[in-house]
């Protein structure tokens, strides 16, 4: 089974408390949006203190064009993608040259050539290396980049494979768009970063590497006619954020009989479950999950505490998740990675989590 040999994930030196978001809103909003004052309590429910932002707070208060932002986009992608490659190879004692697959997942920003290219070329990586960039899934990228990543090293023993996961949901943001999907993004979506490397078998073995997180399956879900759900409407002015209230709705109609389907496939049910690894999405999302799936304790504590220190990051934030358990430690036995993304779609994996 393919090995998780190393991950690493980006702090920004621009982490912002809420209060100080809340402050922004409410002047940003002021006189446009009805009973903002009263609405603006959505940022004291959110159970995030802390939101992991790409550019200073400064930076937000002006306008910048379409073509603007999107141009930092791909300079601030570049620079802190390598940072966290570099990290990964460093930890993982692995050769920029034996990189045999990148996979580049975001849903906040355009290049072409795509970014996984421009990382390649910065990086003098292996020209011959495949590259697969991905783009559009949105919060279920992390869980879905995860399994893609990890089917390319199950298919190769001896493959060496990068996934990079990168959201800057900070600069997707409309000041004219006085909608109230975009107060609640403005809640919500912060910024971040992360790098996976995943071994094939054979080469795993070669690194003796530890702690062990291994693949052990995967499957997607789509749901039919969900597909305004959640998504971009894209603009003269750029990105526009679309998502419904119901998202906590579907996903308790629908997490429990997915999860039990997808871990019996496996021979397994949610008490075999050590480690939930579960996409950060919001307050409501997290006890959605909490009361479908039922298992015992607070089983998403690591999940509630990224999303408390940084926000929703989008598809990165499930693999800040996984980098806390990585990081701090786990205990032996399975683990559940899950996320939810435009589609509507549910994305799982399972691991094998062994010391």
């Amino acid at each position: 089974m393919p090995v998780l040999a190393a991950i690493s994930t980006i702090d920004f030196p621009y982490k912002t408390p809420q209060q100080t978001i809340k402050e922004f809103a409410g002047e940003m909003f002021s006189g446009t949006l009805p009973e903002v004052d009263r609405i603006l309590s959505v940022f004291d429910h959110t159970e995030i203190e802390t939101r992991n932002f790409c550019k200073p707070p400064d930076y937000y208060f002006t306008t910048h064009s379409f073509e603007e932002r999107n141009r930092e986009y791909i300079r601030i992608s570049l620079d802190y993608s390598i940072q966290a490659i570099r990290e990964c190879l460093a930890a993982a004692r692995v050769e920029k040259e034996e990189v045999t697959d990148i996979l580049f997942v975001s849903t906040t920003g355009l290049a072409t050539p795509s970014l996984d290219a421009l990382i390649v070329n910065e990086m003098r990586l292996n020209p011959h290396i495949n590259r697969t960039p991905v783009f559009g899934l949105g919060c279920g990228g992390g869980v879905s980049g995860f399994a893609r990543a990890s089917t390319l090293a199950k298919a190769n023993p001896d493959a060496v494979v990068l996934l990079v996961a990168v959201e800057l949901c900070s600069l997707t943001f409309m000041r004219k768009d006085f909608s109230k999907s975009n107060f609640i993004g403005t809640s919500l979506f912060s910024d971040g970063i992360a790098a996976c490397l995943l071994m094939g078998d054979h080469r795993a073995r070669q690194a003796a590497v530890a702690p062990s997180i291994r693949f052990a399956g995967h499957e997607s879900r789509l749901y039919y006619d969900s597909t305004g759900v959640m998504g971009w409407d894209f603009t003269d002015e750029g990105f526009k954020v679309l998502f419904s209230s119901g998202i906590p709705e579907i996903i308790s109609k629908h997490v429990k009989r997915d999860v039990s389907s997808f871990l019996a496939k496996n021979g397994l049910d949610i008490s075999g479950i050590r480690q939930f690894i579960f996409h950060p999405g919001g307050k409501k999302v997290l006890a959605a999950y909490e009361t479908a799936l039922g298992a015992e304790g607070d089983f998403l504590c690591t999940t509630r505490g990224v999303m408390r220190d940084y926000g929703n990051m989008s598809s990165a934030s499930v693999l800040y998740v996984l980098e806390r358990f990585f990081r701090q430690g786990f205990e032996d036995g399975y683990g559940l990675m899950a996320s939810m993304g435009p589609g509507f779609s549910c994305e799982m994996v399972l691991l094998q989590m062994e010391h």
